[in-house]
């Protein structure tokens, strides 16, 4: 099946967003808060609910331990405000951005364009905020001024939109978080020990997990996808698909196209640099 225009200007557009888990930039300016880089993570994606504590996050953030989550909210905020580390945020984005692709480069026509089209779809999903928490609040942030933080900020809304959606599918489908994870690595696209440690899942809590998921007759013995489990991912992915398409329909097909032509070249760039390469967090030993 090919891809859909809607489906590619997300996937090609999502580097220039998510290079900020992964930028020394970001713990950085967290670690100036008093923050560290796991907590930092929960508190800067987060802050758009305020000075939460970890059930909001838990429940949007949909795949992390909830005791991960506890171990960072509220005691962010005893530290720092979630303005504060909003900004720090959208600083590290820019500084990364910069240090990647070069200022000259952000200042393109190319990147302008991008930022334009990007924006609009992601104003136009303003216009489904039901059931979309956390993008919900996130649109609620201003808008930054410099085309490349536009992008960033457009993609950040975008990525959030997508992934609401997302959430209802895999709740519809009976598919919790931890169990999500396990049906990502079993599909061979993800690192078994990096979602697991990343998301704080011990061994004993993804066996269990597994062990269900086989009882359900969604994975084998050895822990692949079966045929039902394969039918029952590529059901999410669809309905993903198709939750995420009005902000891109607002915007049409060939503005799609055009989104990721304009942004695939940046987003190899930043991949080559090795600007998404995953790092698990330390975990005192504990795997």
């Amino acid at each position: 099946m090919s891809e859909s225009p809607q489906r590619r200007a997300w996937r090609v557009t999502e580097p220039l967003h998510a290079m900020i888990y992964f930028a020394p930039e970001a713990t950085e300016r967290y670690a100036e808060l008093g923050v560290g880089p796991q907590d930092g993570y929960f508190a800067s994606r987060g802050a758009v609910f305020g000075e939460c504590g970890p059930g909001v996050v838990i429940a949007t953030f949909y795949n992390f331990n909830p005791a991960l989550v506890a171990h960072a909210l509220p005691a962010a905020w005893e530290r720092t405000t979630p303005d504060a580390i909003s900004e720090a945020r959208l600083a590290a984005a820019g500084a990364a951005l910069t240090r990647g692709l070069g200022a000259a480069t952000l200042a393109s026509p190319e990147v302008a364009e991008a930022a334009a089209l990007a924006r609009r779809a992601a104003e136009a999903a303003t216009a489904w905020p039901q059931g979309r928490p956390l993008f919900a609040a996130h649109a609620e942030l201003p808008w930054p001024d410099e085309p490349h933080l536009v992008l960033w900020h457009a993609q950040t809304l975008l990525r959030e939109f997508r992934g609401d959606g997302h959430v209802a599918a895999l709740v519809t489908a009976g598919v919790g978080g931890i169990e999500a994870l396990l049906l990502h690595v079993a599909s061979g696209e993800a690192d078994e020990r990096f979602l697991r440690v990343s998301r704080g899942w011990r061994r004993e809590s993804w066996a269990e997990a597994a062990d269900g998921l086989r009882g359900r007759g969604l994975l084998d013995a050895e822990g692949a996808l079966t045929d039902a489990g394969r039918e029952l991912r590529a059901g999410l992915e669809a309905m993903t698909d198709r939750l995420a398409e009005p902000a891109y329909d607002a915007i049409g097909a060939d503005a799609c196209v055009r989104l990721a032509e304009l942004t695939r070249p940046l987003s190899r760039t930043l991949v080559k640099a090795g600007m998404l390469q995953p790092r698990l967090p330390d975990r005192g030993g504990r795997s």
